[in-house]
């Protein structure tokens, strides 16, 4: 999945630094697009000594292969033809998935401390803590930390079929698994019974959690479960979210999501051993 970068590693621990030294990576944006190296086909985290006119102080985000990575709003960027700026939704279509998990990581903490830059209580403009990863209101002492969407996302099973659905931004002939946020006083596993009903117009049962993932370009925290159900059942789609769904078998899956996110692990897995 996405966040399944070996050998690289990556560290979320808060280190409270704003000084920025030759070898540290930036993360410097123009609105949806991050900054790269390209050499060849590959892509490349720049360093403070790398570019010119980048500011000297930052916002540390992390540690990508036990180098400090910040982000940076003041960069001057020359024209060589080897830095280019990228979407960032896009970079799932790389082959580095460290430069893929990264970049959308970094996408999510910036879209976070830019959204509270004001108190909302008091509308006075907010501070960094110093010993964590949050924001303070000098004026009323409101603490802000980064919000996290919990999710869930479903792989419904019956008779050696699994349950697909279209979503009404997807291309023609795509599909993936139900999925849904947990609505508040809800528990995920009624999440799961909700979001099929809603969606799908079927009812589920033995739900069976699966695994989590991290999905920062939404901001979620994605949590994958198994069900079952009864396939005679008749589909109705919301005509909202969902315009198309159906029953497929192994050999006979339609077009669906790449193995780094959790739907596509679980399909994956599913047209492999028959089961999840």
């Amino acid at each position: 999945m996405i966040q399944d970068i070996y050998p690289h590693t990556f560290e979320n621990q808060f280190i409270a630094e704003t000084n920025i030294s030759d070898n540290d990576f930036i993360f410097h944006f123009k609105e949806d697009e991050l900054l790269l190296r390209k050499s060849d086909d590959a892509f490349y985290f720049p360093r403070k000594c790398d570019l010119e006119g980048c500011s000297r102080t930052g916002i540390f985000l992390f540690l990508l292969n036990g180098i400090r990575c910040f982000w940076v709003n003041d960069c001057v960027v020359s024209s060589e033809l080897s830095y280019v700026y990228h979407d960032v939704k896009l970079l799932r279509n790389t082959l580095q998935k460290d430069i893929d998990w990264a970049g959308n990581v970094a996408m999510q903490l910036k879209v976070w401390y830019e959204q509270n830059r004001f108190c909302g209580k008091c509308g006075s403009q907010t501070q960094h803590k110093e010993n964590e990863r949050a924001l303070l209101c000098p004026v009323c002492n409101a603490v802000y930390y980064p919000t996290i969407s919990p999710a869930i996302i479903v792989a419904v099973l019956s008779n050696d079929k699994i349950l697909l659905a279209s979503g009404a931004n997807f291309r023609r002939g795509y599909f993936s698994l139900v999925a849904g946020y947990v609505e508040v006083g809800e528990s995920i596993e009624d999440a799961v019974v909700r979001e099929v009903k809603e969606e799908i117009g079927i009812d589920v049962w033995d739900v069976s959690y699966y695994k989590s993932q991290p999905w920062p370009n939404s901001g979620s925290m994605m949590i994958g479960f198994t069900a079952k159900a009864d396939d005679k059942q008749p589909i109705r789609v919301d005509g909202i979210e969902i315009v198309e769904a159906a029953w497929f078998s192994r050999d006979n899956l339609p077009n669906y999501p790449p193995e780094r996110s959790i739907a596509g692990e679980m399909i994956d897995s599913f047209k492999v051993k028959g089961r999840i």
